[in-house]
């Protein structure tokens, strides 16, 4: 297929294929507004030379109000096609946002981003995915005064992933904080964001600069590149410029810090008690670093600190912490976008028409996913016709957020080819690089009496059980049936048995049978707890005399909670690539090189380590 820029109908099939004039024309309002002078970008979305705000203004000052409004709002809307959906899309559509597309949402409220989802159907496969960029593209410069839309989404990789195969999946954050090669966090930011690039998404909310010292964390975990704020500012800096070398801005998250929460703020409010010396020391140092490696966005928590903001408000909602720190003291001048407006933790103590407006004035230049758009555009706007907010204020975020599009090609040229995902997705070369940086992430906490690896002359029949949480990456299957899979094809005869994360006891006696006559059973925990029947199902298993080998799935922290099993790793995440790297371990086709990120405190003790930050076996 030629070079050229397309846009895809989703809803037959065929691809409509504009001419190069049509592309040209539909983008001339903004390219002829830039084409003279310093301000060049190239459509690769690499930088040719600085922005030029003179143009940029010129731009703004051409928008009504409504237009400004709608450019700070970045929101979700379902759906494979920006002009033809499915039903069921079209009628969730008109439940949770009053249009029927994604192109009607562009023409009603004029958003400048909007947000991909898997379970907003926007991300089935590369093709689709890069047709419905082209049609919200589309759909937007053939507006009056059309700007393009910053396409975003969460592609942290690990255990939150929005694109999933066969784009190249790769360890997330922990296990690359557990390999401790900031060259492979960078070759996965550079590559993933290559992908993203492809398919017209431009801004990735990730890498997460969060710093992890709270194992009962329930929302961030894994998701943390580890428990050192020295470590994990580096392994961010280093993600920081992968990303954007391939053209895709940035986002660190979760600003001021979200690692020491007992608390999920999608579903309630947590309070951090960190002392303004220890935030100092522990929280800011990856923003810091992410500033320093030229980030292009930096996210909000929905989250209190009181010694930041004493006021009771949200970070999201703080002019202290977002104009006075990250502003002033940090020297931060880039986008600064809100966690999702949709979840508990910034609607406890203000409404929904107050939240937006609220973030405005404490220095947000981006409003991602309210609950209701409708509300919380028509808030804004009442706002600044009311006096509440200048328009002044709207035209400064506007300005940052153009500065970033024209950084990122999109004012040049937003449309991306079948060609681009052909060439880019899923490649050959991105996914052994994956496998090869997957390989320097698999941790070895426990090995009694050398039972690692396992050897395929005495130990061949293997029965894999354990927890089958969903995919988080439209991986090839269940984690057990993944492991499994990957051991027979290691030279194992392996059966896979699922018992899940709350193994009944019909399931662990099942499991029990199926042990016996097995050379050794491995199972695959899942956030093991002091009360959890995942216990049970080890104990049991370790009881038929045959080797039991666990491989954390997720938290490293289940190792404290199996302390009589024959040997355990650390995988970070129940994703093909970190599985099959696992496997590997297991059957000694690769030694384990990781090492753990973040400390593990005894279960009878949590003031003592059990195995601290570094720790891992080899062989």
């Amino acid at each position: 297929m030629r070079e050229g820029a397309h846009v895809r109908d989703s809803g037959t099939g065929s691809t409509a294929r504009p001419s190069r004039r049509t592309v040209l024309t539909a983008t001339a309002g903004v390219t002829a507004a830039l084409a003279a002078g310093p301000g060049a970008y190239a459509a690769t979305g690499r930088v040719t030379g600085p922005h030029d705000d003179r143009k940029l203004r010129g731009l703004i000052s051409r928008m009504t109000l409504e237009e400004k409004v709608g450019q700070l709002f970045v929101m979700r809307v379902y759906g494979h096609s920006a002009t033809a959906p499915d039903q069921a899309d079209i009628d969730a559509n008109l439940k949770e946002i009053g249009v029927r597309t994604a192109a009607e949402l562009v023409a009603k409220y004029r958003v400048g981003g909007i947000i991909y989802f898997a379970w907003a159907h926007n991300t089935r496969d590369p093709h689709q995915i890069a047709a419905l960029s082209n049609g919200i593209q589309k759909a937007s410069l053939d507006q009056p005064r059309g700007l393009p839309v910053l396409i975003s989404t969460d592609q942290e990789h690990g255990i939150v992933a929005r694109v999933g195969k066969p784009a190249t999946p790769f360890p997330g954050a922990m296990a690359l904080g557990a390999g401790g090669s900031r060259s492979d966090a960078r070759t996965a930011g550079r590559i993933g964001g290559a992908e993203l690039h492809a398919l017209g998404i431009r801004q990735d909310y990730a890498p997460d600069a969060d710093v992890n010292v709270n194992p009962a964390n329930p929302v961030i975990g894994v998701r943390s590149f580890g428990a050192d704020p020295d470590a994990v500012a580096g392994m961010v800096a280093a993600q920081v410029k992968g990303y954007q070398e391939a053209g895709v801005a940035a986002t660190s998250k979760h600003f001021p810090g979200h690692g020491d929460t007992a608390v999920d703020s999608h579903f309630g409010f947590p309070v951090i008690e960190h002392s303004r010396e220890l935030w100092t020391k522990l929280d800011a140092a990856p923003f810091r670093a992410a500033i320093r490696a030229g980030i292009d966005s930096i996210m909000t928590a929905h989250i209190m600190v009181p010694a930041l903001d004493p006021s009771g408000d949200p970070a999201t909602l703080s002019s202290p912490i977002l104009t006075g720190i990250l502003r002033g003291e940090l020297g931060y001048d880039g986008v600064v976008v809100t966690d999702s407006l949709g979840m508990e933790g910034v609607r406890t103590k203000y409404g929904d028409d107050r939240v937006p407006v609220l973030a405005l004035k404490a220095g947000v230049d981006q409003l991602l996913n309210p609950p209701s758009i409708d509300t919380a555009w028509n808030a804004v706007l009442r706002a600044v016709r009311g006096g509440e907010l200048t328009e002044a204020r709207l035209d400064e975020s506007i300005l940052r957020v153009l500065r970033l599009k024209a950084k990122l090609g999109l004012l040049k040229n937003p449309y991306v080819t079948d060609r681009g995902v052909d060439r880019t997705v899923g490649i050959p070369a991105h996914l052994k690089a994956a496998d090869r940086i997957a390989d320097r992430t698999t941790t070895l906490l426990v090995n009694k009496e050398g039972l690692l690896p396992l050897s395929r002359s005495t130990r061949k029949n293997v029965l894999v059980v354990g927890a089958d949480p969903a995919s988080p990456s439209g991986s090839d299957g269940p984690p057990t049936t993944v492991l499994a899979g990957a051991l027979t094809g290691l030279g194992f005869t392996a059966t896979a048995l699922s018992t899940g994360t709350a193994p009944s006891q019909a399931t662990i006696d099942k499991a029990v049978a199926a042990a016996q006559g097995k050379d050794a059973v491995v199972v695959g925990t899942y956030n093991v707890s002091a009360t959890s029947t995942q216990k049970t199902l080890v104990s049991r298993l370790i009881a038929t005399g045959v080797p039991v080998i666990a491989v954390a799935i997720r938290n490293p922290y289940d190792v404290a909670q199996l302390p009589s099993v024959g040997a355990c790793l650390a995988a970070y995440s129940w994703t093909d690539v970190e599985l099959r790297a696992a496997a590997r371990v297991i059957a000694g086709t690769v030694a384990p090189k990781g090492k753990l990120p973040v400390p593990v405190q005894r279960t009878d003790d949590p003031t003592q380590v059990l195995y601290p930050i570094g720790y891992g076996l080899s062989y």
